[in-house]
């Protein structure tokens, strides 16, 4: 790193060293940062357009409060990149996400500074007010701060927090809502149209935080202040300030990117008491071109030139499984108008983006809600409607209640769309899809299906379509396999049938999803060395193809399971009681995702880590060769 080219940021490793800068060089050094996360995620891809709008905010805090004893919770790890390099891991930014590196996300293990983990949206609030609670049971005075984005405010725990925080008398907590009019995508819902009519009224939001600040140590001038100031907002809103009925004290919306005012006021509140909330708002992608003029395109962009900001274009030929998805979508929905789309807050990460352009009334973007998604689906099944709601396989563990009693439970024939299913690279432990075949194959009356192909997951979306029951399509991220399927006519796949691949008599291996495809790799690989295994795959998780299942266990002493998920409670662990319980003699072998969580790092590198790449697969059938 240029000591030339960046000045500041060389200085600078921890927040005390941040602290010893001017307030009037704190400008040039947000730029230095702002620059230096540009020039690492150009290399190394990262969510960038989040945290190129936040740097002055994360600034800020790390100037104004005393981190780490005062707590910082930032409520979606994205958008903390600066937060990351200020607190003694710039030199390492590098290599954030890599395998080995730094984690893509807030990680509580990683740093005392991530004062809590965050992958999943809407938790900043009541994971801060559990901390200032405990500051209070402890006798410990520290402030605690929750960094709060606009999109992840839909979330019901966002609510939850916020009621429980504003009835607490004593809770000393600040909620900074960094509004900047987007989550990954638009947002949507009447919270948005709400936030922007909040602070229409500029004149009564800037009378009201210098009133404040004047009177902050004066008790009973600021209790007649408020009990005044309610009245003027009468006069000057329309609307009575939602913060603020729930007992916060409403100050904003100021500029976020402005970092000397950030400073002055988060000072300001610092020395006031009471649960608080400043609005800000900020802009996605500040400071780089690209990103401000398409900030949900470079949310994650990628690989791409840092200079010209001409993005790096992939070498995968074949399709990405979420376009299949939504290509899908749209041409089920031409033929059956009963078909509609929902997504949680992400219509292009699913791509059902490609239906809302065709048709946008048949498409329901709820916002960052996934167990109102589901029962939301729910009730629409209830009407005849067939859903298809899409969210991604990490975030449905948050609508499971959901899932069991608004549609399991009532029969309902709601079509849940898994995307990111398994390990899904980068992303890490927060992100990947690795419970899903465990946690729904519990749970009566659903089907389990898992395409191993592009084919096959718009051929099981034509069959949901028909099933009459809750169906869950589980898919992976990124590109298929390069299988032909836009000019393929639907076909109806019989529900709870596998498929026998490849004929053999020493060893069977049944996959599920698309681990078929490293299987099948490995399988010619072991024939090369006189090994003649079997290939079956079972498509469906549950229920099980049992005509296939009985098949297997006449014919074979060593069977060997492969499915991209956890172990415990996984397909392998059916396939296996099924056997038992038949009193077949069979030896299985399972590979997966063992008891423990996994890391970063690209696909290729967790299948080999976990065992179940090509190579790990063909060594398990080497290892069962000798055992048998």
């Amino acid at each position: 790193m240029s000591k030339d080219k960046y000045n500041l940021l060389t200085q600078i490793d921890s927040p005390s060293d941040l602290k010893r800068l001017p307030t009037d060089l704190l400008p040039q050094y947000c730029d230095e940062v702002r620059r230096y996360i540009v020039e690492c995620c150009a290399e190394n891809p990262g969510h960038l357009a989040s945290s190129l709008g936040a740097v002055e905010l994360a600034v800020a805090l790390h100037y104004v409060y005393n981190t780490p004893d005062d707590r910082i919770v930032w409520d979606v790890g994205h958008q903390a990149y600066a937060h990351k390099i200020i607190t003694g891991r710039r030199d390492r930014f590098v290599d954030n996400r890599k395998q080995g590196g730094l984690s893509g996300f807030l990680k509580m293990a990683e740093s005392e500074y991530d004062a809590f983990g965050s992958g999943h949206a809407s938790v900043s609030i009541s994971a801060a007010l559990g901390m200032a609670k405990a500051s209070e049971l402890k006798g410990e005075s520290r402030k605690v701060v929750a960094v709060i984005g606009d999109g992840s405010m839909t979330g019901g725990l966002a609510f939850e927090g916020l009621n429980n925080a504003g009835d607490g008398k004593n809770c000393d907590i600040l909620v900074i809502l960094n509004d900047n009019n987007m989550a990954i995508d638009e947002p949507t819902g009447a919270l948005g149209r709400y936030l922007t009519r909040v602070s229409t009224s500029r004149f009564y939001n800037r009378f009201k935080s210098g009133l404040w600040r004047i009177l902050g140590h004066v008790p009973f001038l600021l209790h007649l202040c408020r009990k005044v100031g309610n009245m003027i907002k009468q006069g000057l809103m329309n609307n009575s300030n939602l913060f603020e009925s729930l007992n916060f004290r409403y100050f904003g919306r100021i500029d976020g990117n402005n970092v000397k005012e950030l400073v002055r006021t988060l000072t300001d509140l610092r020395d006031i008491s009471g649960p608080k909330l400043l609005h800000i708002m900020t802009l996605k992608g500040k400071g780089y071109a690209p990103a401000e003029k398409n900030p949900t395109e470079w949310h994650a962009p990628g690989r791409f030139d840092a200079t010209t900001g001409e993005r790096v274009k992939s070498t995968q030929k074949a399709d990405k499984y979420q376009d299949v998805f939504g290509q899908t979508l749209l041409d089920l929905a031409r033929i059956d108008e009963r078909v509609v789309g929902i997504t949680p807050a992400m219509p292009s990460g699913c791509s059902m983006t490609i239906m809302m352009e065709q048709m946008p009334e048949r498409c329901f973007d709820v916002g960052i809600a996934e167990g109102h998604a589901v029962t939301f689906s729910a009730g629409l099944a209830t009407e005849g409607v067939i859903p298809f709601c899409n969210i991604y396989s990490t975030f449905m563990q948050r609508a499971y209640d959901n899932v069991i009693h608004d549609v399991a439970l009532q029969n309902l024939p709601v079509v849940m769309c898994l995307d990111r299913g398994g390990l899904v690279g980068e992303d890490g432990a927060t992100h990947h899809g690795a419970f899903d075949l465990a946690y729904f194959g519990c749970i009566p009356n659903i089907v389990i299906a898992a395409p191993s192909n592009e084919r096959e997951l718009r051929n099981m979306m034509f069959t949901a379509l028909s099933a009459g029951c809750p169906f869950v399509i589980r898919y992976p991220r990124g590109c298929g396999e390069g299988v032909e399927w836009r000019e393929c006519g639907f076909e109806l796949l019989p529900i709870g049938k596998g498929v026998c691949l490849k004929g053999g008599k020493d060893i069977a291996i049944l996959t599920v999803g698309t681990t078929a495809s490293s299987a099948a790799k490995a399988i010619a690989l072991a024939a090369e060395q006189g090994l003649d295994v079997a290939h079956y795959d079972l498509r469906f998780a549950k229920p099980l193809d049992e005509e296939l299942l009985h098949e297997v266990g006449k014919r074979f002493k060593q069977v060997i399971t492969v499915e991209d998920g956890i172990l415990r409670g996984g397909v392998g662990e059916a396939v296996s009681a099924f056997f038992n319980r038949n009193d077949y003699d069979v030896k299985v072998r399972t590979l997966g995702i063992d008891d423990r969580f996994v890391e970063q790092g690209t696909p290729a590198e967790l299948y080999a880590e976990c065992g179940y790449d090509t190579e790990g697969i063909l060594k398990a059938i080497e290892q069962t060769a000798i055992q048998g």
